[in-house]
């Protein structure tokens, strides 16, 4: 009755867990028989449970999670504990896991896997980078072994041939972005046996509220055809020589920033008179506005790293540098020539795919993380899965404490500066978690100052993550970090090998401080949670000042509070307004998700119907049958000349290069339909629905018209010496392509950009 209740008022809830905590005595029984078995037994024992259907009947449910814990103990010497069992049995029904730092995910997730493995399911473990993929399956391999179950990982490095290998493997680990770029890729083969990723099964999403929430925004995409871009050094120089106040200026929410009338006539006059509202030339206002905006809303160490002479962007949601990630539309090459590198290739979308749409595509997922019920309702509602809320091992005794508030990032600074002294005294290890790269150094440069020797993790050393945060536990240890510290390594108490865990326990345990609250409560929570392991002590404690972000951008009115001498406030209303200003945050990223999620419907729907009628052209006689029923007499004509197998591959290559094409060109068409889409709000016109409304008549020609040039290409083939060059009628294909994913912009939504401009006047510079 409670869930059907929950139900109907459609509130987030886990799932009950009863179901599953009744099977644990059968499963514990289970286990002394177990330990009698030879290895040889034990793997049998697993392959017999692969003789029935999915889902897992209770008996048969019992048997896996027995044989997968006496498994885990033989091979990986640990012994999975009842709540790791809860949470393979939530995987195997298709839920999201949420299990708290240190609680296991990892093998759960293996043991889960596994599961379907035996069951003739080919499993995808997505993890978000390639170091994890590659970490988890190695180490969980001699597990699968037992179990009779093969593993592969993939990365950004793995050549065609170890990919198929990979994938060929009952269960593969790749990072989402990896598995995201081969199914593009597959989706532009002209010959079957190059496709290297198997139809999907099951998808297992390891830090699924990362995964499925903060990158469900984030294209990846497919490109070819490069172009050049001289002409961002130009603007770069010519905007670096503009003045704050005088030139330009930027809004109050320091998220658009726009010419003065001074700074048109500057630019103006540095390009040679030109003319910047001249309908003659529209392409020079857009190059000075993405230089503009390049030049002073993007910070170097704050929105990216410049390593190895190249731009890199800082996922925003962890800190580390996102891989193979770049701004849209000549925004990467704006910052890349206002940081005088070389400017990276760009060129002509071929496809692309939301995280979302890729993880839909499986039939049955679920995910693991220790934050999935503050997103529970964006699961639910964009993914259709419930979260079951797993209890730790061991009670959790941290003791998170108030958030501190303080009226400048002065005093703020100098209240952590001073909490750090008197914790490290002790000897307990201290984290510190920041906002941005800039914010972990200068805070390290005063902690120095003062005598407190700290290691500093951020996005240019994030190659030493993992050994580095390994270690932050270590007795007297400060560790200075931003968001990158919340996830992947564990943090044991007396360092990486624990041989001091006696002596940091009495002090008390990892004691986590967070340098300012970020946009969102469950990165809070991922950073609290770094202490707290496994029934650990620990402390956790927020400083915030009312110049952070956070508070400036999403608060009320910022003015009227009373401080002490130190510079705290500590009237609970303003502390509250700390709290509102996050949730604020919370709500803006939750619809900027629903309106990706909307507009990528429709372009969904567009791309299925011409992956099916590429489908039938790639793997079946479609393209051929076309061209001789629309070009009968030539059809005959080069059967006679070349035979009937040669017209027919001739057929298809120029068949699948039209649907590319015509693909590619209505994808430019979609981008930048929706990029002015948004000036319909100013006719009070609902831009969702005039995008559908001018986005669907023009694709109801599609097949239509990709048939028709199909047709006139096959017209005018021409065969020699006993040969068909479909090239010398223009089908050819990219010379090279790359893959990417497209970082959307970081201040505000398209609305939000709108407002902008319309306060800045006739001229204003801002992302999409």
């Amino acid at each position: 009755m409670a869930e059907s209740v929950r139900r109907f008022l459609g509130k987030p809830g886990a799932v009950d867990l009863r179901p599953y905590t009744k099977l644990l005595s059968a499963i514990e029984a289970e286990e002394d028989g177990l330990r009698e078995l030879s290895d040889t037994e034990l793997t049998d024992k697993a392959i017999e449970l692969g003789n029935a259907e999915l889902p897992y009947g209770r008996e048969d449910l019992v048997q896996l999670c027995a044989v997968g814990r006496e498994a885990a103990r033989r091979t990986l010497d640990e012994r999975p504990f009842d709540v790791q069992l809860l949470g393979v049995m939530s995987l195997l029904d298709g839920h999201v896991a949420e299990m708290a730092t240190g609680e296991g995910k990892t093998l759960s997730g293996a043991l889960a896997a596994a599961g379907f493995a035996l069951r003739g399911q080919r499993v995808h473990l997505l993890s978000v980078n390639d170091y994890l993929a590659k970490r988890d399956a190695e180490w969980m391999r001699p597990l699968y072994d037992m179990l009779g179950v093969t593993a592969g990982w993939i990365n950004e490095d793995s050549t065609p041939q170890e990919r198929r290998a990979a994938y060929s493997c009952d269960v593969t680990y790749a990072a989402v972005s990896e598995l995201g770029f081969d199914v593009l890729r597959d989706r532009m083969v002209t010959d079957i046996a190059d496709r290297v990723v198997p139809p999907p099964n099951v998808a297992i999403v390891d830090e699924a509220d990362s995964v499925l929430v903060d990158e469900a925004r984030v294209p990846l995409v497919l490109a070819g055809a490069a172009e050049s871009l001289a002409a961002d050094v130009e603007m770069a120089d010519v905007v670096r020589a503009l003045k704050p106040r005088l030139h330009y200026e930027i809004d109050a929410e320091g998220r658009n920033v726009q010419l003065t009338d001074a700074g048109i006539d500057v630019v103006e006059k540095a390009l040679d008179g030109v003319d910047l509202y001249s309908e003659d030339d529209t392409s020079v206002l857009p190059q000075v506005n993405l230089a503009l905006h390049a030049h002073v809303l993007l910070q170097r160490d704050v929105h990216y790293v410049v390593r190895d002479g190249e731009v890199r962007i800082i996922n925003e949601s962890r800190g580390r540098i996102a891989l193979l990630q770049r701004w849209p539309d000549g925004l990467q090459a704006a910052v890349e020539a206002k940081e005088k590198v070389a400017l990276s290739e760009t060129g002509e979308v071929l496809d692309s795919i939301t995280v979302q749409s890729l993880v839909l595509r499986y039939p049955t997922r679920g995910g693991m993380t220790g934050t999935a019920m503050a997103v529970a309702e964006q699961l639910r509602e964009f993914y259709e899965l419930e979260v079951a809320v797993i209890p730790s091992n061991k009670p959790n005794v941290r003791e998170d404490h108030g958030t501190r508030l303080y009226a400048t990032r002065e005093e703020k600074e100098d209240a952590l500066v001073a909490k750090v002294e008197e914790v490290h005294k002790t000897g307990r290890p201290i984290l510190i978690g920041t906002q941005d790269v800039a914010e972990s150094e200068l805070l390290a440069g005063r902690l120095r100052e003062a005598g407190l020797e700290c290691v500093v993790l951020n996005a240019k050393n994030d190659a030493d993550e993992a050994s580095i945060i390994a270690e932050a536990g270590t007795y007297g240890a400060v560790t200075v970090s931003t968001q990158m510290a919340g996830r992947g390594t564990d943090i044991r108490l007396g360092g990486s090998d624990m041989a001091d865990r006696d002596r940091v326990v009495e002090t008390g345990g990892l004691y986590v401080m967070g340098f300012g609250r970020y946009p969102s409560s469950r990165l809070d929570g991922q950073l609290r949670g770094r202490a707290g392991r496994q029934g650990d002590p620990g402390d956790s404690i927020f400083f915030v000042s009312m110049d952070d972000d956070l508070v400036v951008n999403h608060g009320s009115e910022s003015t009227g509070y009373q401080t002490t001498a130190e510079g705290e406030i500590t009237d609970e209303g303003w502390l509250n307004m700390v709290d509102h200003a996050q949730r604020v945050a919370e709500g803006q990223l939750l619809e900027v998700h629903r309106n990706t999620w909307r507009y990528n419907q429709l372009i969904d729907v567009q791309r299925d119907v011409v992956l099916e009628h590429r489908e039938m052209v790639l793997t079946g006689d479609q393209g051929d049958r076309q061209v001789r029923s629309d070009r009968k007499e030539r059809h005959a004509e080069l059967v006679e000349e070349v035979g009937e197998e040669k017209v027919a591959q001739a057929a298809r290559l120029i068949t699948l290069y039209h649907l590319d094409q015509g693909w590619t060109d209505h994808n430019a068409f979609l981008a930048e339909l929706r990029e002015g889409i948004h000036l319909r709000f100013l006719g009070r016109r609902d831009p969702l629905d005039e995008f559908n409304r001018e986005a669907v008549p023009v694709f109801k020609g599609f097949l239509d018209e990709a048939r028709a040039r199909a047709a006139e290409s096959f017209e005018e083939l021409e065969a020699q010496d006993g040969e068909l060059d479909v090239g010398s009628v223009g089908v050819k294909r990219p010379s090279m392509t790359w893959t990417y994913m497209v970082h959307d912009h970081p201040f505000s939504s398209a609305f939000e950009t709108l407002v902008g401009k319309l306060k800045g006047g006739r001229n204003s510079s801002s992302g999409d």
